[in-house]
């Protein structure tokens, strides 16, 4: 594999917000979540659950409930009372209505997707139709005092139910009058607690499913206005419920961090007569599961712990392979750190300021595996706040570690900095040119005398920094074709003379920064762009898809290398395509030209491309536990992937040098003891 020294960082606070709710698209191709810190995510299902869009949040944007609409049309709304339409293309806020009914709870879409349904502090429920360029408001539906935390359309569109405290109420969506109302806590024996419901789901059978603060599942007729079944399936609240399109299977989600679920089988073989069925608990997550969704082929969930936990419902699944397999996101599919190389400094990016740190220094020499010891600590220097409620879309720091930049939604800022021996400042550059914000990715040049800015509609801005602290525009970069969709993605080759750019259609297009123009455009390959980078020396544009497919591109031959058409002939290793985490960043071995190092969450990889690949019947195995092999086994394991897991979850690597690399991780557990403590059950022998 190499040896290198190094820097192994854990002091990056990152504290990743919870998950507070969640929309499946009612295709099942994508799926919406939003975080208790006003971010909004879109997972593509197609691309291997990549998180293909971020739209970073807001301090004064809550998001209670997501619900896609009118075909791909995203919207949500919160305890602001603002219904907010998001532009998926643009990733930012679009536009807002107020919903007229104070802090708004939930919100629903009919089967259509031309009305949107909203539950409000007031005890209104509100409907607003769905129209070109945004929506309007229709009516109101009877209103009733206590808020509505919950509701659910039928697949009639003929009534909607609404849950709130104590009780539910059916309400006929033509005439807007409740037409039932059902107390959940009448069975009871301390009726003195409120029983909370706090999710709900109206069946097609005219069946009423409540969810509860007293811990269970409850089936009713509300026609008739009875208890048909009630399942207590939790000590605790269940927060959470929903059910599939062909409503015979749902999941629940509960305060102790535990899901359930619940199918509807016949009660003798054969026979007609059906009932609800409850499995054992799932605890894939440690605290609130607030959110969870029912796609056609899986149940997922979302917690307060952070983790989107994906699980096969396995009689979907056709034949065993990678859709079979368990799935848990934690961190963003996207970088939060850039490295300063020649100033060895790293630069951390949090939803509302940046870290700069020194990295420590050591003058000790040691063997493979031993911990040196340092002679200079890692030093904090500066802490940069950003002002305004606005969290922060990207941020960089330049090579020289000079300068810094970050943006919001509003603003973009740069900021010269100087280093006076063991203190650091920063001066705010003064006239940056007015870009239209936001930028979604900042990348500097390999000189830091560039700083290329990645814009709306697949344009990219190029500054000129000048001396001793400005800059100026000199160019924008636009595909010819045009392009609806913002670049994520940058790439610019060491030597100045080139530039990629990833566009959210994952079209990668490559200009000629000497002249400014189009170059060409690598051929399309439907899948999700993850990382890429433009090898120094060759001018190569090495490519990771998030179906965990690699590419070399010949930016000046405008063509795939020979290397990458005999790795799409031969087919990379399985162990390789079924992993389930995106590769996030690519780098180069000034050493050897024949090095790629690429890292996901959980593995650093050099890939050796003098080296053959492997097959299916090789072992990929970690490098730790190759050199615990005989001398001729690992001979007989030579192949061109060499493998390090002694890093997770490793969130950033890259080269300061030939001989040092940095990488950081983030321990789960790190972070999780910095959480609320969650509900503590009883657990045997204790």
């Amino acid at each position: 594999m190499g040896e290198f020294e190094v820097h192994r960082v854990r002091f990056f606070g990152l504290v990743p917000a919870g998950v507070r709710c969640l929309a499946c698209h009612p295709r099942g191709t994508r799926l919406a979540l939003a975080r208790t810190d006003g971010a909004v995510e879109v997972y593509n299902f197609s691309a291997n659950y990549f998180q293909e869009k971020v739209i970073p949040g807001h301090e004064a944007r809550s998001v209670e409930s997501l619900c896609w609409a009118a075909g791909d049309r995203l919207f949500g709304a919160g305890l602001g009372g603002d219904i907010t339409e998001y532009d998926l293309s643009g990733l930012s806020a679009a536009r807002g209505l107020d919903g007229g009914g104070g802090p708004i709870w939930s919100m629903v879409a009919n089967s259509t997707g031309t009305q949107l349904a909203i539950g409000c502090e007031d005890g209104s429920v509100k409907i607003f139709q769905v129209v070109p360029g945004g929506i309007q408001f229709e009516r109101n539906l009877d209103r009733r005092k206590g808020r509505v935390l919950c509701l659910s359309w039928h697949p009639s569109d003929t009534h909607i139910v609404a849950g709130s405290i104590d009780f539910f109420r059916v309400i006929n969506v033509t005439s807007g009058q409740t037409v039932q109302r059902i107390m959940v806590n009448h069975r009871v024996e301390k009726a003195k607690r409120e029983c909370v419901v706090w999710a709900i789901a109206l069946l097609s059978s005219g069946t009423v499913v409540s969810a509860d603060s007293f811990g269970r599942v409850q089936f009713w007729d509300w026609e008739q206005g009875t208890l048909a079944e009630s399942h207590t399936v939790s000590t605790s609240a269940v927060l959470s419920l929903a059910v599939s399109q062909k409503e015979d299977s749902m999941i629940v989600g509960t305060s102790t961090g535990a899901t359930y679920h619940l199918q509807l089988l016949p009660v003798r073989l054969g026979g007609l007569e059906k009932r609800w069925v409850r499995t054992k608990p799932f605890q894939f997550h440690s605290h609130d599961v607030r959110a969870v969704a029912h796609s056609p082929t899986a149940l997922i969930s979302g917690g307060l712990d952070a983790q989107l936990v994906i699980r096969p419902l396995m009689e979907k699944v056709q034949k065993k392979s990678y859709d079979a397999a368990l799935r848990k996101f934690t961190f963003p599919h996207r970088r939060l750190v850039s490295c300063a190389r020649k100033a060895r400094l790293l630069l951390f990016q949090f939803s509302q300021y940046l870290e700069l740190w020194r990295l420590g220094s050591t003058e000790e020499t040691g063997k493979d595996g031993e911990v040196l010891p340092l002679c200079r600590m890692p030093e904090h220097l500066v802490q940069l706040k950003s002002k305004g409620p606005e969290h922060i879309y990207c941020s960089c720091v330049s090579p020289c570690g000079t300068w810094l930049g970050y943006s919001t939604a509003s603003r973009f800022q740069l900021y010269r900095v100087r280093c006076d021996g063991d203190g650091v400042s920063l001066r705010k550059v003064p006239k940056v040119p007015k870009l239209l914000p936001p930028a979604y990715q900042l990348q500097f040049s390999a000189d830091s005398e560039s700083l290329f800015v990645a814009s709306a509609r697949g344009s990219v801005h190029v500054l000129q920094l000048l001396e001793p602290g400005g800059c100026k525009h000199l160019h924008t970069l636009r595909p010819p074709s045009g392009c609806s969709e913002a670049v994520y993605l940058l790439a610019p080759s060491a030597d100045g003379h080139w530039l990629a750019a990833v566009t959210g259609d994952w079209a990668i297009h490559i200009y000629n920064l000497k002249c400014f123009k189009h170059h060409c455009v690598v051929p399309n390959y439907d899948c999700a762009v993850s990382a890429l980078a433009i090898h120094p020396s060759t001018n190569n544009l090495v490519i990771a898809y998030s179906d965990q497919q690699l590419f070399e591109f010949s930016i000046p031959e405008k063509q795939y290398t020979s290397w990458s058409r005999a790795v799409q002939s031969r087919g990379l290793h399985r162990a390789w395509l079924e992993r389930d985490s995106p590769i996030t960043h690519i780098t180069f071995n000034p050493k050897n030209p024949s090095h790629i190092l690429l890292h996901d969450t959980y593995l650093l990889c050099v890939l050796d491309k003098s080296l053959p690949l492997p097959d299916d019947s090789a072992l990929l195995m970690n490098q730790s536990t190759l050199k615990q092999l005989p001398e001729t086994a690992r001979k007989r394991q030579l192949h061109a992937f060499k493998i390090c897991k002694k890093f997770q979850p490793l969130l950033f690597m890259d080269l300061l040098d030939k001989n040092c690399l940095v990488v950081v991780e983030r321990p789960i557990m790190d972070f999780k003891t910095q959480l609320p403590l969650p509900v503590q059950q009883k657990k045997f022998g204790t």
